[in-house]
């Protein structure tokens, strides 16, 4: 099952709005005869890539599955008579799945077609894997993870906005898979308009897996002849703004490629970030990598949409007049912040990566 969830990996940010799992084919011999994950764009499924690969080898076989074979007709024939017509005679199964067109009609096909289930393996793991493919079902947003850069006083920038760069190659490197594994990178107008990011995936051989890119621009700061709006037409970008805009100016963005997603305002007059998060699931979105800046980190943190945290952490000081990673968002108690479980501790040359999640 480890080594199902390992080959499910491999479609995180690339699958949606599908799951990514990952199947594995055993014979009697505990020997194995057909891999398979999710391949990009969230078809074939793992279950058809293994039994292809197998052959007539997968009649007798035990299929471990990440999640819950599907019994539905969608863009794909259902993965459960798949197996049961391959002569799968075990399946063990990670964890269901929370679509209401699968939540248990997978495995009950799967027993009614004589094959022998077990659940439960490695099932934390797995939930976690999919973590946010269940929340965009159950909950109708993705899952959002804030990365941080910063000193070991938590700052991103000194007070004049230098920030190239606080950490070194390795941790950078490390950032950049971190945006190959989510299926959108989003940041604030303010960070947009200080760094003119281009927030693609530059490893070697992975620059197709550049996410989505989201900016949360609340009045259409944006300029035109920004890098994110150069080069919409080859990586998808999305801006999530007001409702009120002269329609010359969303005509322009629209023009040069970029998607407008309009969203009601909050109090503060900012774009309603969970309607936002609604808005994002709607367009299939599982996984959002949050990168800054400190006041969308804050309105994040503010609403609870933060999931999980990738803070990167340098072994230099600032002092208080630097650029916080988080900006102020109305914390009185200790009992008001909110709290997360350390997952990963990492050392990626000079500096530090500690993982969290929620609890």
């Amino acid at each position: 099952m480890r080594a199902a969830l390992v080959l499910a990996r491999r479609g995180l940010g690339r699958v949606w709005p599908n799951p990514a799992v990952g199947c594995v084919l055993v014979d009697g011999d505990a020997n194995i005869i057909g891999r398979g994950w999710t391949q990009p764009g969230g078809r074939p499924h793992a279950e058809t890539e293994a039994l292809k690969r197998a052959g007539d080898r997968a009649k007798g076989a035990t299929a471990y599955v990440t999640l819950e074979p599907c019994n539905h007709h969608a863009k794909t024939p259902p993965c459960a008579p798949a197996l049961i017509e391959a002569g799968v005679t075990r399946a063990v199964i990670a964890t269901t799945d929370p679509d209401p067109r699968v939540a248990g009609q997978g495995l009950e096909r799967l027993k009614a077609g004589g094959i022998e289930v077990m659940q439960g393996v490695c099932r934390e793991e797995a939930e976690h894997l999919n973590a946010g493919f269940f929340l965009r079902i159950t909950e109708d947003r993705p899952l959002f993870t804030l990365k941080c850069a910063t000193t070991l006083d938590g700052r991103i920038a000194t007070h004049t906005g230098d920030s190239q760069w606080i950490t070194g190659v390795p941790a950078r490197t490390f950032a950049h898979r971190l945006r190959a594994e989510h299926d959108a990178i989003m940041i604030g107008s303010g960070t947009a308009l200080a760094d003119d990011p281009s927030l693609t995936c530059r490893l070697p051989g992975m620059e197709e897996r550049s996410p989505v890119r989201i900016v949360a621009d609340s009045h259409l700061r944006l300029p035109l002849t920004a890098n994110l709006v150069k080069t919409a037409a080859t990586v998808p970008t999305w801006l999530i703004t007001l409702p009120t805009h002269d329609p010359e100016r969303r005509r322009a963005f629209e023009d040069a490629g970029v998607v407008l997603i309009e969203v009601d305002a909050n109090a503060a007059g900012r774009p309603d970030l969970e309607r936002a998060a609604y808005a994002l699931a709607g367009r299939g979105l599982t996984r959002v990598l949050v990168e800054g800046g400190g006041h969308l980190a804050a309105g994040l943190l503010n609403t609870g949409l933060v999931d999980q945290v990738a803070w990167f952490r340098s072994p230099m000081l600032i002092g208080g007049n630097g650029i916080p990673a988080v900006a102020a968002f109305g914390v009185d108690k200790l009992d008001h912040a909110p709290a997360f479980l350390r997952m990963g501790l990492d050392e990626a040359g000079p500096d530090i990566i500690e993982t969290y999640r929620r609890p």
